[in-house]
Order: C-alpha cells, then sequence, then structure tokens
C-alpha cells in the first residue's frame, strides 16, 4: 500500500460512513494506494467505506476510500484514509496540497499581506513541495513496494 500524506490540523475535515460493505485488510493492502492520514475525534473501524469532507475547499471536495488503520493519538484519533482507485487518489491528493498552501500562508503571512503577497507564498510552497504530490512521486510510491 503506498503512503499517507499528512493533513493539515488546522484545516477541518468530516467523515462520514457510506452505505458499502466494509473492505477486509488483506483485500485493502492489496488494492490500497495509499490516501490521507488526519485527525479525527472518534474512532473508525478497519475497512470501514468513508467519505472524506473537506469543508473549507467546498461541496466538491469528497473523497470515497476507506479506513486503513486508526491508532489512538491525544485526545483523538489518527486515521489513514486509503483510496483504491486512482481518480479518488488523485482529486484528495490535489485537495491536500491546496490544504498544504492555504496552511503555508496562514503562518508566513503578516496583518499586512495583500493578495500578492498570498499569491508569491503559495509559489514559494509549490517550488518547495509540489513534487511531493506529483504524479510521478504517486507512481512511484505504488511502484517502490512491488520491488521491495
Amino acid at each position: 500500500m503506498g503512503r499517507f500524506l499528512p493533513h493539515p490540523d488546522d484545516v477541518s475535515v468530516e467523515l462520514t460512513q457510506r452505505p458499502y460493505p466494509g473492505i477486509t485488510r488483506q483485500r485493502l493492502h492489496t488494492i490500497g494506494l495509499g490516501g490521507v492520514a488526519c485527525n479525527y475525534p472518534r474512532a473508525w473501524r478497519q475497512g470501514t467505506a468513508i467519505e472524506m469532507h473537506i469543508p473549507s475547499l467546498g461541496e466538491a471536495a469528497r473523497y470515497r476510500g476507506y479506513v486503513a488503520w486508526c491508532r489512538k493519538h491525544g485526545n483523538g484519533y489518527r486515521i489513514g484514509i486509503a483510496f483504491t482507485d486512482e481518480q479518488a487518489l488523485f482529486g484528495a491528493r490535489m485537495g491536500e496540497q491546496v490544504c498544504q498552501i492555504e496552511r503555508y500562508c496562514r503562518l508566513h503571512q503578516d496583518a499586512e499581506t495583500t493578495p500578492q503577497c498570498v499569491e508569491a507564498l503559495a509559489r514559494e510552497w509549490v517550488a518547495r513541495h509540489a513534487g511531493e504530490f506529483s504524479h510521478d512521486t504517486l507512481h512511484q510510491a505504488l511502484v517502490q513496494p512491488t520491488l521491495d
């Protein structure tokens, strides 16, 4: 199974169970393409079919996957959401990239930031980190486990 991108803690995420049967650990390990890891206030059973929604990105930012793992983390849980089709994984990765850019801009802007400043910060983040979200990086993460 591929790697899991960390979702920023300061960007809200909603998880809802989908009315689909769960998936076994073995099957998920075989077909899971990697995904997103986020903090959530409640635990989820491994293999549960869920939908991840990032409200700050709008109604279209909904990604269907499965709970790959769930670990106690502070007062809540760290949830690994695996995607089993490339389209869902690609959408989630792009959504996560936008979340990371927004977070980066919030951390580096001051009270007098102009739209041009925010754009410059976004370009700076892309120059430094976009490679982590590229198709080639995804492909390498998918191929590498089979080579090991």
